[in-house]
Formats: C-alpha cells, structure tokens, sequence
C-alpha cells in the first residue's frame, strides 16, 4: 500500500464508506470524517426543529389558557378557603368540619350539614355562644352567629376530637 509522507495509509480505488466512490490515494478518513460531520449538521437541524415545536406548544398553551371560557371558575378546596361573610355553609365529613375555620360577620346565619352516617353537633367550646343540637346523618341545622366580634373554638359534644373555630368580625 501507498503511505503519506506523515504516515496514513492511502486507500486504493474503489468502493469506500455506504458505496461512495473512492479514488486511488484518497484518504478514507476524510471520508468517513465527513458522514460524521453530515449527520452532526442532521442532528443540529432536528434539535432546532424540536426546540420550536416545544416553543410553540408553550405558546399555544399559554394562550389558550388565558382565553380559556370555562364555565367553572377554579377556586380553592373548601377546607383550607377562610372567607369573611354574611352566611356560612359547614359540613360535616368523615368526622371532620369543613371548613375547620369559618369566618362571618356578627349576626350571620350559618347552616351545618351532616354528611355523614354517625350524628354530630356543633357546639360553641366555651360558655353557650352557639349549639346546633344533635343533627342526624343527612339533615342540616342552623345557628345564629354570636353578636360581640371574637373567636369562638367549637367542636361535637358527641365526638370531642371533632373541633374547629367560628371568627366573628
């Protein structure tokens, strides 16, 4: 075989790499070197093409998540919301009050439902502020809000565990 002043050996003529044609003395790295290059160029060009679909995707995403016109508004899980107001829903679930922490205003009617199989009260912690009575599973009662603004604990004279806090303003 033929050899380079520097060394490399010359690859006779012929086929070289994937069928090309190679002439006497060509050096078959060269060849090989450019396929390497070619599918780096390849690469390139599918990493780029990759990234501006993802791009897109996230546009698209974010706009249609601004326009969105769903007709449920998204709000926060019962349980850990605490609002200020005239009148209050409490439930009663697997032997716990939701929301724990009720907010009204002095006078507010406020409405406990038992969802539950076992009876329940809700019961002002301290001195008689409120009592609901004993309310059986599925029915509902209604209470009074205290008139002087504070914050009153209360909790299930059937089931003391049972405990939560009515904030009067």
């Amino acid at each position: 075989m033929n050899r380079l002043a520097h060394g490399r050996r010359l690859k006779p003529a012929g086929r070289g790499h994937e069928g090309e044609t190679v002439k006497a003395g060509q050096d078959h790295h060269r060849s090989v070197r450019g396929v390497a290059m070619s599918l780096i160029r390849s690469r390139r060009i599918r990493n780029r093409t990759r990234g501006a679909a993802v791009g897109a995707a996230c546009v698209l995403l974010a706009i249609v998540g601004a326009t969105s016109t769903s007709a449920t508004p998204l709000s926060p899980p019962a349980s850990t919301s605490t609002v200020t107001v005239e009148s209050a829903e409490v439930r009663i679930q697997d032997f716990k009050f939701t929301p724990a922490e009720v907010k009204v205003t002095a006078g507010a009617k406020i409405t406990v439902t038992n969802e539950d199989s076992a009876p329940h009260t809700l019961t002002a912690t301290e001195g008689y502020a409120f009592d609901t009575g004993t309310i059986e599973a599925g029915k509902s009662a209604t209470f009074t809000a205290p008139s002087k603004p504070g914050s009153y604990p209360f909790f299930c004279s059937i089931h003391p565990q049972m405990k939560g806090t009515l904030i009067v303003s």
